[in-house]
């Protein structure tokens, strides 16, 4: 019986089911490598790694422990990370050695990055003197730089070569990486001067000269250059690959879209998680692990909602006297901190593009403010006729209505300035920002709904 779906002889996508999972286990457990091993090489490395994800941490020990069991260096490196470190903990030093003598070498680093020190110098230990050298020396770098995400295996040729030279010297050098879009064009420093893509190569004559079909190269990226700097660089130029150069400006390695894309994605669920305060949390975390990533962004909430719900007491007098009041304050305080996010998410993103500079920021600023004129006005006339038909009482529809206003406008600013003043002050917005604001909005919307209550009310 077969276990992979496919399509003629091409492999598609699996979907792990329990019926599936508990076939696998019960092979483990039986050591039946032959079947392991064939059910594997049917599958697409990807596939195979949202299955060693899916095993219980029991069973995916008994599987690493097969003695004839070796994984594929493709199938490790499409494994989620926290379970790539359970592996790794499981795996000898000369395994892994094994593992990265077949990787690329920005893949590399990746497995590297998640060894303990000890056990890190003991893979580097099994590795050839060249490529424990490049390795050495990437994990030298700051860890979201280029350098950490770059291949050291590139293709380039001097300049005043011609096609004829440039072909023969691809087909017989084995060193070259397998796959290659472009060659880099470098002086007689190996200082990038341009590209030339693989295609047009075969397309000329073997007598033309390399720099009279390359192209200028449009942008070249600093080994020390921020991640996100580097996808923002690649969208930009509309980027296939990118040399990287040292502090020299020679030519050390590329980075291609595909590594881009997966520094763009993993930036992307980075921000989404740490709007909501869970940090970089993996779904295969342990619940110890997830409740003390939660616990002080939680922590945090219950101090502000404490500020908020001590301001809230200042106006017992006027609660008591006019109860209604206790019922509507938390329209205006949410309504606040709804606008408030909408525009803290539209920041955020500007910030993290680059598209928030001190040319363009009063005229952001001032964008804001209006747009909090026009929502507060809107859902402040929405408000204050709801609350007529509620309780019939014209002064706590036009209280509602000001208090509405004023709690929009506050949000709207707040939503950009405090992730801006974050920024200036090295810390991350997406991280700390959501809870100034949504603690600013309910402050103002109580002070506000509540300041104005007690002077019209007790006055």
């Amino acid at each position: 019986m077969s276990l992979v779906k496919s399509i003629g002889s091409k492999k598609v996508n699996f979907d792990f089911n329990k019926e599936f999972i508990n076939i696998f286990t019960d092979k483990i457990k039986a050591r039946d490598i032959t079947f392991i091993n064939q059910t594997l090489k049917d599958l697409h490395p990807s596939d195979v790694a949202n299955l060693i994800e899916n095993l219980s941490d029991e069973i995916r020990a008994k599987l690493i422990e097969i003695e004839d069991f070796n994984i594929d260096p493709d199938i490790f490196i499409e494994i989620n990370e926290s379970i790539q470190k359970n592996v790794l903990q499981l795996l000898s030093p000369e395994a892994i050695a094994k593992i990265l003598k077949r990787l690329e070498s920005d893949n590399s680093i990746k497995i590297l990055e998640n060894l303990e020190k000890e056990k890190k110098g003991l893979v580097l230990d099994n590795l050839p003197p060249k490529d424990r050298f490049l390795l050495e020396e990437g994990l030298s770098y700051p860890e979201d730089s280029a350098a950490r995400i770059m291949q050291r295996e590139f293709t380039a040729v001097p300049s005043n070569w011609s096609v004829g030279q440039t072909i023969d010297y691809l087909r017989e050098n084995k060193e070259l990486p397998d796959e290659f879009l472009e060659i880099f064009i470098v002086d007689n420093d190996f200082k990038p001067i341009g590209t030339v893509p693989s295609s047009r190569v075969l397309r000329t004559s073997r007598e033309s000269k390399m720099n009279s079909i390359m192209r200028e190269m449009p942008v070249l990226i600093s080994v020390n250059m921020d991640k996100e700097e580097v996808g923002l660089t690649f969208e930009n130029y509309n980027l296939v690959s990118a040399g990287v150069v040292n502090k020299n400006n020679k030519l050390v390695g590329m980075i291609t879209a595909d590594d881009v894309v997966t520094v763009v994605q993993e930036e992307a669920e980075e921000d989404v998680l740490r709007l909501a305060g869970v940090g970089e949390e993996e779904i295969t975390d342990s619940v110890l692990v997830k409740t003390k990533r939660r616990f002080n962004w939680l922590l945090l909430n219950l101090i502000t909602a404490l500020l908020a719900t001590w301001v809230i007491s200042k106006f017992g007098a006027s609660i008591e006297q006019m109860v209604a009041l206790a019922f509507l304050m938390p329209i205006v305080a949410s309504m606040g901190g709804n606008a408030g996010m909408q525009t803290l998410a539209v920041t955020i993103r500007a910030i993290a593009k680059k598209e928030l500079s001190t040319s363009n920021f009063n005229r952001i600023v001032g964008k804001e403010f209006l747009i909090g004129i026009l929502n507060g006005i809107i859902f402040a006339v929405i408000t204050a006729v709801i609350v007529q038909l509620w309780f019939n009482e014209i002064s706590l529809a036009i209280l509602i209505g000001i208090s509405m206003i004023l709690n929009m406008i506050v949000a709207g600013l707040f939503g950009i300035l405090v992730p801006v003043s974050l920024k200036k002050l090295n810390i991350d917005p997406a991280l700390a920002s959501s809870v100034f604001v949504t603690t600013i909005t309910d402050v103002i919307g109580f002070l506000s709904f509540l300041g104005l209550g007690s002077y019209y009310f007790l006055n």
